[in-house]
């Protein structure tokens, strides 16, 4: 591709997260004017802050972007790995007529539970077993199981049911956090290994680039329902990837993965799934045409030369399904180190303090370290991803040097509350 044909050409970002830091650097290396959007002050908005411009309008005011963006003759318009951007980019790309990587129908798919459930089993993919009302009334559950909303983000509305009279109260937070209202009553998969996926497809190949091991946090902690860690585990609070059964889930699942993105019907884009793994099978329960919210890319970019961000953005100017910088083979392998997310979760209160934050941040094997959570804010107890204070991403060559990563971080990274008392959630034993 003639990348001189970019220069000048204007990007509209929906989301100024961190993780879209990247997005931005990459369109200005290629010469791209970059403006982000969304309804957030400039200092809470860190994609803001280095993009050429910004807008104060929120992604979901998708009438008042479109008419923005034909004054200011714009010509993409991307959302990259921001869970609630998925729809209204597909609305304001239809209304602009511009590249979007998804349809109307493949975004529903891959924004709603119930049917993406519903299209994993027509192509083979398993999924978390399901329990109807009925099935409660008659006593047929299996206890305990998760309550959960059919459309929503980040954990939001989940609940873990651990008998009958659990599940009124549950079905009402479910309910009160759903997009549409509807909600999800699942065998609770405590004991199978979570796990998460990301597909890079380009000229409608879907390429693996993350295959990882996720660990959550603790019952106790109110953490169980995310991305957290427990305390008898060295891998706390984190994904590694390449997932330990990396050559199991690439030989005996995967082709039942990539069947069922290629009947989606995507021709570029980004597939994002998560999963437990169990007994040599993996049952889908989470999906996105996204990436998922890391710099687990970055990561990937600098290790082995793929640059997914760049790809997008060549993608949303020109249109073109081809689009990819980089060699996307055996990226999920990362050159045979490990991938390492440390998110770093904090109990209830307000937060006045990092240390040891830019020590982590400057060590050499760091390639993205984020603040997830602010000086001054005020953290509730809500089990979710709202409780996630910081998120760092490294690449260990040696993967037996894992555990001593997590010691250095636990045993320098404090969040201090008004008191002085550290707020970091399962702080790694002594290995």
């Amino acid at each position: 591709m003639d990348k001189e044909f970019l220069k000048g050409k204007k990007l509209l970002i929906l989301a100024g997260i961190d993780v879209h830091i990247k997005v931005v650097e990459s369109a200005k290396k290629l010469g791209v004017y970059t403006i982000v959007t969304d309804y957030l002050p400039l200092d809470e908005s860190p994609a803001k802050q280095v993009a050429d411009e910004y807008w104060m309008l929120n992604i979901m005011d998708i009438d008042k972007i479109v008419e923005r963006c034909k004054k200011e003759k714009i010509d993409g318009v991307l959302a990259f790995c921001v869970d609630p951007t998925q729809i209204p980019y597909q609305r304001i790309c239809e209304k602009l007529n511009v590249p979007c990587y998804g349809t109307r129908e493949q975004f529903a798919i891959m924004t709603d539970k119930r049917l993406f459930k519903d299209f994993c089993l027509l192509h083979g993919v398993d999924v978390i077993p399901e329990y109807s009302f009925e099935d409660i009334e008659k006593g047929k559950v299996i206890y305990p199981v998760l309550v959960k909303p059919t459309i929503s983000r980040g954990s939001r509305g989940q609940t873990i049911c651990y008998s009958r009279q659990d599940i009124p109260d549950a079905v009402r937070i479910a309910q009160s956090a759903s997009g549409d209202g509807n909600i999800l009553i699942e065998r609770y998969m405590s004991g199978a290994q979570d796990m998460s996926f990301s597909y890079f497809i380009t000229n409608g190949c879907a390429y693996a680039v993350k295959i990882g091991d996720r660990y959550r946090g603790k019952i106790e902690d109110g953490l169980d329902r995310q991305q957290i860690g427990r305390a008898s585990c060295r891998e706390q609070m984190a994904t590694i990837m390449p997932s330990k059964r990396i050559e199991e889930i690439r030989t005996g699942i995967e082709p039942q993965i990539k069947n069922m993105i290629k009947a989606l019907g995507v021709r570029f884009g980004a597939v994002f799934l998560q999963g437990f793994y169990e007994n040599g099978k993996v049952y889908m329960y989470d999906p996105g045409l996204r990436f998922p919210g890391s710099d687990f890319d970055v990561v990937l970019k600098n290790i082995t030369g793929l640059d997914t961000a760049s790809s997008f953005v060549q993608f949303a100017l020109t249109g073109k399904t081809d689009c990819c910088d980089g060699n996307p083979d055996f990226a999920y392998d990362y050159g045979g180190g490990a991938c390492v997310i440390i998110s770093l979760s904090v109990r209830q209160g307000t937060i006045c303090k990092f240390e040891g934050f830019d020590e982590i941040a400057a060590l050499p094997y760091v390639y993205s370290a984020s603040k997830r959570r602010h000086i001054g804010g005020v953290v509730e107890a809500t089990g979710d991803v709202r409780q996630r204070a910081a998120e760092f991403c490294a690449y260990i060559a040696n993967r037996n040097d894992v555990p001593a990563f997590f010691e250095k971080v636990y045993s320098t990274i404090k969040i201090l509350d008004e008191n002085g008392k550290d707020m970091i959630i399962s702080k790694v034993e002594q290995l």
